[in-house]
């Protein structure tokens, strides 16, 4: 089961701290240069990705970009299977995975900005089977046993949203994590499951040892999925419900679900990965089989806030640009601006200095929810300061530009992915067709 490893995490970073608007954005089509574009330079973006298709490296996908509030490119490119006779569609619907995780963000902190709950509280307080978790002291590989300390302090919701808490993902850790994890029974948790709903995923989770005291280092995990779990104790729906209320209906986001309708089935895209001889297959034809089929599942009430919905790239741009019009879309607001700059705020300043952080580059580091870049970051990105962003396992990003009243968005299905060069090729070329 090693090839299921690469399913249930997440690559990469999504950043933010300035905030200069004008109006509300309206989504429309536009031609760049009406936002300080040009189009010319955008075409650029047309080679780049039809150059990594021809040459089989990309099966293609859907891209967004959207500057001062208004779309300059929406693009389908390449072909849903290996025979071509399918090509991608702009509404195709593709398994964001921890792109999800900006969904939960965004929810526990519309519920900190209601009072509802405070960033520093225990988890205990909200979900009591933590309040007795341990913390991993001596493993024994000859058998996985292990001997535990109780923590030095609680995990609360601020560690779960800098990924600070000690709780790790098993497939994505070999060793003895993973034993650990396995031994469990959570090792393949972040995506769905058949078998158990959200408060008996978490209950499990708080059974397994931590990796590490909370609090004293960065290490991506099955964080959000608690905090899915948070969202519901705390508003009293599930997180299905409480997504499609607070998040998905106010920015008309009509194509995004946990679990989809069976008149959309027919929309979600196929995965990509590779065969045993190393060349582009479609995952049905391999050992990951139905998998990656989780979208089509019954909902059995088990939502993973940190991998387990699917979308659209214009319903991701509608929410990205309500984040970069400090909080509000088309009218409908669904944070504040003082908010949104809390979450986008560097909150692992000290950790990065102690090379425990989420990165040892100067610069690029974690907000609650996303990771960020500072003004160090520039150096090594054509991003600017207070860029948030993050992505999903398969082969999906986003980012937020605030101070360019920038965002984007790139939907592919293919892993694992095999050139992370196409994506910072692709930034480059972005930020090169501005022209203001």
């Amino acid at each position: 089961m090693k090839k299921i490893t690469c399913v249930f995490t997440l690559i990469l970073a999504f950043q933010s701290l300035l905030f200069a608007q004008n109006a509300q954005p309206v989504l429309a089509d536009a031609g760049a240069e009406t936002v300080g574009m040009s189009s010319e330079r955008l075409l650029l973006l047309d080679e780049h990705i039809q150059k990594f298709i021809n040459e089989g490296n990309l099966p293609g996908g859907v891209f967004t970009i959207a500057r001062k509030g208004k779309v300059v490119y929406y693009k389908n490119f390449g072909h849903r299977t290996l025979d071509k006779k399918n090509p991608y569609k702009k509404d195709d619907i593709f398994r964001l995975a921890s792109m999800t995780k900006a969904f939960t963000t965004v929810s526990i902190m519309q519920l900190f900005e209601r009072g509802k709950l405070g960033l520093d509280d225990p988890i205990y307080f909200y979900i009591p089977t933590f309040k007795n978790t341990l913390v991993l002291d001596q493993f024994s590989n000859a058998d996985s046993t292990y001997t535990t300390n109780k923590p030095k302090k609680q995990i609360t919701i601020r560690h779960l949203l800098t990924h600070t808490s000690g709780i790790s993902y098993g497939s994505f850790n070999p060793g003895k994590i993973n034993a650990i994890y396995t031994k469990a029974g959570i090792s393949n948790f972040g995506l769905s499951d058949n078998t158990l709903t959200t408060k008996e995923m978490v209950d499990k989770i708080a059974s397994v040892p931590l990796i590490f005291q909370p609090g004293d280092r960065f290490m991506y995990g099955l964080n959000m999925e608690v905090l899915g779990r948070i969202v519901e104790v705390v508003s009293g729906k599930p997180l299905n419900e409480y997504f499609k209320a607070n998040i998905f209906d106010p920015l008309n986001m009509s194509d995004t679900y946990f679990y989809l309708p069976k008149s959309k089935q027919d929309r979600l895209v196929p995965v990509y990965t590779y065969n045993s001889e190393n060349k582009m297959a479609m995952s049905e034809d391999t050992d990951y089989s139905t998998l990656f089929d989780y979208p089509k599942n019954e909902d059995n009430n088990h939502y993973a806030g940190g991998g387990g919905t699917s979308g659209t790239a214009m319903d991701y741009t509608k929410f990205i640009l309500a984040l970069v019009n400090n909080g509000e879309y088309n009218g409908k607001r669904i944070l504040s601006r003082n908010t949104i700059e809390v979450m986008t705020a560097d909150q692992l300043n000290l950790l990065n200095m102690k090379g425990k952080g989420y990165s040892k580059v100067p610069g690029i580091t974690f907000g609650l929810g996303f990771a960020l870049t500072t003004e160090q970051g520039i150096a090594v990105s054509p991003k600017s300061s207070g860029t948030y962003e993050w992505g999903g396992v398969f082969n999906t990003k986003f980012f937020i530009d605030p101070e360019e009243d920038l965002v984007f968005v790139g939907l592919t299905q293919i892993v694992p992915f095999k050139r992370p060069d196409f994506w910072n090729k692709l930034y480059a070329i972005l930020y090169g067709a501005i022209d203001d």
